[in-house]
């Protein structure tokens, strides 16, 4: 199979997404934030040893790209471009425990909580990775959900109007016991 690769820009001036025809994962993404945590995941191993490369995050069929803001993106770009498509066909590129995580299907959640899973799952999720970021549940208690930011949503300059003003408007809308959505 011909890998294909398409480098795209993202509302974070610091992330690039790389939307490819291979896939990672089934569902769920995998935000690698520093080197230590993909020390037996392959492929996010690699793109950190990329001088500049700060934060790697795996999705479903992308991977994006955070590079340190003192890094400019002609010594960032090129070298992650060809490593992801060099290594994209491999198998095991990702620590299997992180994967089985990222996909969990809750099984055992309250009534709530899956509304609120359901509707990051189907909504909020799919329309944050076209930005080369994700979402991921936390916690609910009392009135409040606790979410995760990552990729390209993490150090985003508009990740506050989206927490606020884009997931909790919506979760407001179709659950009132929701009360606030926060960052971790």
């Amino acid at each position: 199979m011909t890998i294909e690769l398409q480098a795209m820009p993202t509302p974070n001036p610091n992330t690039i997404k790389f939307l490819l025809n291979v896939t990672f994962l089934e569902s769920g993404s995998i935000d690698f934030q520093d080197a230590g945590k993909a020390e037996l995941s392959p492929l996010p191993k690699a793109l950190f040893e990329i001088d500049g490369v700060s934060g790697v995050m795996i999705g479903t069929n992308f991977v994006s790209i955070t590079k340190t803001s003192e890094a400019g993106w002609e010594t960032v770009l090129e070298a992650s471009s060809d490593l992801i498509k060099d290594m994209a066909e491999e198998k095991d590129l990702l620590e299997p425990a992180l994967v089985e995580k990222a996909q969990d299907k809750g099984e055992e959640d309250n009534e709530i909580v899956a509304k609120i899973k359901h509707i990051l799952d189907t909504e909020i999720r799919p329309a944050i990775a076209m930005d080369g970021g994700d979402c991921s549940f936390e916690e609910y208690d009392d009135g409040i959900v606790t979410l995760s930011l990552q990729g390209a949503c993490s150090s985003c300059p508009s990740a506050t109007l989206t927490l606020k003003m884009g997931i909790e408007g919506r979760l407001k809308e179709e659950i009132p016991e929701v009360k606030e959505v926060v960052q971790l």
